[in-house]
Protein backbone atom coordinates (compact mmCIF):
# COMPACT_ATOMS: atom_id res chain seq x y z
CA UNK A 1 0.00 0.00 0.00
CA UNK A 2 2.74 2.25 0.75
CA UNK A 3 3.54 2.57 -2.93
CA UNK A 4 0.08 3.20 -3.63
CA UNK A 5 -0.09 6.10 -1.56
CA UNK A 6 3.45 7.86 -2.47
CA UNK A 7 2.23 7.23 -6.08
CA UNK A 8 -0.92 9.04 -4.98
CA UNK A 9 0.35 11.96 -2.77
CA UNK A 10 2.58 12.99 -5.48
CA UNK A 11 -0.86 13.82 -7.45
CA UNK A 12 -2.65 15.47 -4.87
CA UNK A 13 -3.63 15.29 -0.99
CA UNK A 14 -6.13 13.58 0.44
CA UNK A 15 -6.70 14.51 4.31
CA UNK A 16 -7.02 12.07 7.10
CA UNK A 17 -10.65 11.86 6.90
CA UNK A 18 -10.93 10.98 3.29
CA UNK A 19 -7.46 8.87 3.62
CA UNK A 20 -8.57 5.94 5.38
CA UNK A 21 -11.92 5.13 2.86
CA UNK A 22 -10.38 5.62 0.11
CA UNK A 23 -7.39 3.23 0.46
CA UNK A 24 -9.67 1.23 1.87
CA UNK A 25 -11.21 0.39 -1.04
CA UNK A 26 -8.16 -0.68 -3.16
CA UNK A 27 -8.50 -4.42 -3.77
CA UNK A 28 -4.92 -5.95 -4.66
CA UNK A 29 -4.02 -9.18 -6.61
CA UNK A 30 -1.17 -11.36 -7.13
CA UNK A 31 -1.38 -12.32 -10.61
CA UNK A 32 0.97 -14.39 -12.96
CA UNK A 33 2.35 -13.12 -16.21
CA UNK A 34 0.05 -13.48 -19.31
CA UNK A 35 -3.21 -12.82 -16.67
CA UNK A 36 -5.92 -10.76 -18.16
CA UNK A 37 -6.89 -7.76 -16.40
CA UNK A 38 -9.40 -6.93 -18.80
CA UNK A 39 -10.36 -8.69 -21.40
CA UNK A 40 -12.05 -7.26 -24.83
CA UNK A 41 -15.52 -6.93 -24.70
CA UNK A 42 -15.63 -6.12 -21.12
CA UNK A 43 -16.67 -3.16 -18.65
CA UNK A 44 -13.58 -1.99 -17.65
CA UNK A 45 -14.59 -1.74 -13.98
CA UNK A 46 -10.78 -0.96 -12.37
CA UNK A 47 -8.49 2.28 -12.48
CA UNK A 48 -4.94 -0.08 -12.06
CA UNK A 49 -1.76 0.59 -10.34
CA UNK A 50 0.74 -1.97 -10.70
CA UNK A 51 3.35 -1.86 -7.78
CA UNK A 52 5.65 -4.01 -9.44
CA UNK A 53 5.42 -5.49 -12.77
CA UNK A 54 4.65 -5.03 -16.38
CA UNK A 55 0.92 -4.72 -17.74
CA UNK A 56 0.44 -4.15 -21.75
CA UNK A 57 -2.95 -2.57 -23.41
CA UNK A 58 -4.01 -3.54 -26.53
CA UNK A 59 -6.20 -3.89 -29.43
CA UNK A 60 -6.92 -5.72 -32.93
CA UNK A 61 -6.57 -4.10 -36.02
CA UNK A 62 -6.41 -6.01 -39.12
CA UNK A 63 -6.03 -9.36 -37.18
CA UNK A 64 -2.70 -7.69 -35.71
CA UNK A 65 -2.18 -6.73 -32.04
CA UNK A 66 -1.35 -2.90 -31.77
CA UNK A 67 0.33 -2.05 -28.61
CA UNK A 68 -1.82 1.16 -27.14
CA UNK A 69 0.17 1.74 -23.64
CA UNK A 70 3.19 -0.67 -21.28
CA UNK A 71 2.41 0.26 -17.93
CA UNK A 72 5.50 -0.52 -15.35
CA UNK A 73 6.12 -0.51 -11.96
CA UNK A 74 4.14 2.07 -10.17
CA UNK A 75 2.08 3.32 -12.89
CA UNK A 76 -1.62 3.86 -12.98
CA UNK A 77 -3.39 2.31 -16.10
CA UNK A 78 -7.36 2.07 -17.48
CA UNK A 79 -9.23 1.27 -20.44
CA UNK A 80 -10.70 5.26 -20.31
CA UNK A 81 -13.52 4.96 -22.39
CA UNK A 82 -15.20 1.40 -20.93
CA UNK A 83 -13.93 3.14 -17.72
CA UNK A 84 -16.13 6.56 -17.93
CA UNK A 85 -18.58 5.00 -20.18
CA UNK A 86 -19.26 1.66 -18.60
CA UNK A 87 -19.08 0.34 -21.99
CA UNK A 88 -17.61 -2.81 -23.12
CA UNK A 89 -13.78 -2.11 -23.51
CA UNK A 90 -12.07 -2.81 -27.11
CA UNK A 91 -8.86 -3.08 -25.58
CA UNK A 92 -6.99 -5.44 -23.59
CA UNK A 93 -4.59 -5.58 -20.90
CA UNK A 94 -3.00 -8.43 -19.69
CA UNK A 95 -0.13 -8.72 -17.95
CA UNK A 96 3.82 -9.21 -19.28
CA UNK A 97 5.17 -10.89 -16.21
CA UNK A 98 4.19 -11.76 -12.77
CA UNK A 99 2.36 -8.67 -11.45
CA UNK A 100 1.34 -7.06 -7.99
CA UNK A 101 -1.38 -4.88 -9.43
CA UNK A 102 -4.30 -2.56 -7.27
CA UNK A 103 -7.25 -1.27 -8.44
CA UNK A 104 -10.30 0.99 -7.26
CA UNK A 105 -13.90 -0.04 -8.60
CA UNK A 106 -15.43 2.66 -10.66
CA UNK A 107 -18.52 2.45 -8.57
CA UNK A 108 -16.15 3.05 -5.00
CA UNK A 109 -14.78 5.60 -6.70
CA UNK A 110 -17.83 7.52 -7.55
CA UNK A 111 -18.88 7.16 -4.69
CA UNK A 112 -15.69 8.39 -2.41
CA UNK A 113 -15.66 11.28 -5.37
CA UNK A 114 -18.83 12.44 -4.48
CA UNK A 115 -18.65 12.42 -0.85
CA UNK A 116 -15.16 13.88 -0.32
CA UNK A 117 -13.58 17.22 -2.12
CA UNK A 118 -10.18 16.09 -2.22
CA UNK A 119 -10.97 12.73 -3.97
CA UNK A 120 -13.24 14.36 -6.31
CA UNK A 121 -9.89 16.35 -6.74
CA UNK A 122 -7.76 13.64 -6.82
CA UNK A 123 -9.57 12.17 -9.47
CA UNK A 124 -9.69 15.56 -11.45
CA UNK A 125 -6.32 15.50 -11.33
CA UNK A 126 -5.51 11.64 -12.52
CA UNK A 127 -7.56 12.17 -15.60
CA UNK A 128 -6.10 15.31 -16.46
CA UNK A 129 -2.73 13.28 -16.46
CA UNK A 130 -4.23 10.71 -18.37
CA UNK A 131 -5.27 13.07 -21.21
CA UNK A 132 -1.89 14.95 -20.90
CA UNK A 133 0.00 11.39 -21.69
CA UNK A 134 -2.54 11.33 -24.48
CA UNK A 135 -1.54 14.28 -26.34
CA UNK A 136 2.12 13.96 -25.39
CA UNK A 137 1.60 10.05 -27.54
CA UNK A 138 -0.16 11.46 -30.47
CA UNK A 139 2.32 14.66 -30.59
CA UNK A 140 5.11 12.13 -29.96
CA UNK A 141 3.36 9.94 -32.81
CA UNK A 142 2.38 12.50 -35.49
CA UNK A 143 5.67 14.93 -34.50
CA UNK A 144 8.77 13.00 -33.91
CA UNK A 145 10.90 10.61 -35.75
CA UNK A 146 11.02 7.04 -35.05
CA UNK A 147 14.62 7.41 -33.42
CA UNK A 148 13.17 10.29 -31.42
CA UNK A 149 9.96 8.04 -30.18
CA UNK A 150 12.44 5.06 -29.21
CA UNK A 151 15.05 7.34 -27.02
CA UNK A 152 12.20 9.40 -25.34
CA UNK A 153 10.78 5.63 -24.18
CA UNK A 154 14.25 4.33 -22.97
CA UNK A 155 14.87 7.81 -20.99
CA UNK A 156 11.66 7.40 -19.40
CA UNK A 157 11.57 3.46 -18.93
CA UNK A 158 15.01 3.05 -19.05
CA UNK A 159 14.21 -1.16 -17.78
CA UNK A 160 11.65 -1.35 -20.62
CA UNK A 161 14.12 -2.89 -23.14
CA UNK A 162 14.68 -5.78 -20.99
CA UNK A 163 10.95 -6.81 -19.52
CA UNK A 164 9.17 -6.09 -23.07
CA UNK A 165 9.04 -8.45 -25.85
CA UNK A 166 10.59 -6.02 -28.87
CA UNK A 167 7.47 -6.90 -30.99
CA UNK A 168 5.33 -4.90 -28.27
CA UNK A 169 7.74 -2.12 -28.32
CA UNK A 170 7.76 -1.61 -31.88
CA UNK A 171 4.45 -2.06 -32.14
CA UNK A 172 3.81 0.91 -29.30
CA UNK A 173 6.09 3.21 -31.31
CA UNK A 174 4.41 2.32 -34.47
CA UNK A 175 7.20 0.89 -36.22
CA UNK A 176 7.85 -2.36 -38.05
CA UNK A 177 10.31 -4.89 -35.62
CA UNK A 178 12.72 -4.35 -38.46
CA UNK A 179 12.95 -0.79 -38.19
CA UNK A 180 13.17 -0.88 -34.33
CA UNK A 181 16.45 -3.28 -34.77
CA UNK A 182 18.05 -0.88 -37.17
CA UNK A 183 17.35 1.85 -34.75
CA UNK A 184 18.86 -0.22 -31.74
CA UNK A 185 21.56 -1.12 -33.94
CA UNK A 186 22.37 2.71 -34.75
CA UNK A 187 23.07 3.61 -30.56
Amino acid sequence: MQELEKAISSISTLSVESSNPFFAAWKQWTVQKDHFLVREKEVADYIFFIKKGVARIYYYKNEKEITEWIALDQQFFLSITSFFQRTPSHLIIQTLEPSEVMGIHYNDLTRLAAEYHDVETLFRKMMTLSLILSQQRMDSIQFETAQQRYERLVQQSPGIIQRVPLSYIASFLGVTLETLSRIRSAR
